[in-house]
């Protein structure tokens, strides 16, 4: 399964339902590749049944990551995790996945410093997540914005870097610029068909490049 150009990260506040399933359709119809199930305050029972529905909304090849839970990726049948900062090493959960996957399986992982891109690469992740890149309220007083070049920086290390934080059609073509494989929200991708021509702009323009 190939690393996402555009990964949707679900809304904390998402749960099982239409509403849901409705708006992974959307991200479908939208020609967005990637949906990242993070729901922290989620019982297991419900994570297990967003990452499930997600699935059967897919129509055509898209990317599903469960954040930190490998054992809710595998019962979902999804393509990988995405692992926090501080999450579990990388070749333990590689391992889990080797015993019970049909399939290989993407690893990714959080990181905020060039340094910490660095070891995920030594770790053997397939991709990092890498920001803040710019300002944004659900960071705001926790971790500064890392700017264009704390991005330059973080992909000069030699993995997939998908950009996140503060990122939308304003400033989308600025991340590309900078040489990342794709970038990743929330906020951006909360109304897909409303962001269908930005998504297939940025797409495009990313082909070009």
């Amino acid at each position: 399964m190939k690393i996402p150009r555009l990964l949707a990260i679900s809304d904390p506040a998402s749960r099982p339902g239409p509403a849901w399933r409705r708006w992974c359709s959307e991200l479908e119809a939208a020609g967005v590749d990637g949906l990242q199930v993070r729901c922290k305050s989620a019982s297991d029972r419900d994570l297990l049944a967003l990452a499930t529905e997600a699935r059967s909304q897919a129509k055509t090849a898209r990317t599903l990551l469960v954040n930190a839970r490998f054992d809710i990726a595998l019962a979902a049948d999804a393509d990988g995790v995405h692992l926090p900062a501080s999450g579990l090493p990388i070749d333990r959960v590689r391992g889990a996945f080797a015993r019970n996957a049909h399939r290989p399986l993407l690893i990714g992982r959080s990181t905020h410093t060039a340094d910490e891109v660095r070891c995920a690469r030594e770790e053997g992740a397939d991709f990092v997540l890498f920001g803040p890149v710019f300002e944004t309220p659900s960071k705001a007083g926790l971790i500064p914005a890392r700017g264009l070049e704390g991005l330059k920086a973080a992909i000069a290390c030699g993995l997939p870097v998908l950009a996140l934080g503060g990122i939308d059609a304003s400033n989308a073509d600025q991340v590309l610029a900078c040489g990342a494989w794709g970038l990743a929200a929330i906020r951006w991708f909360e109304n897909p068909a409303a962001g269908r021509h930005d998504y297939s702009a940025f797409r495009a323009r990313w082909e070009e490049a």
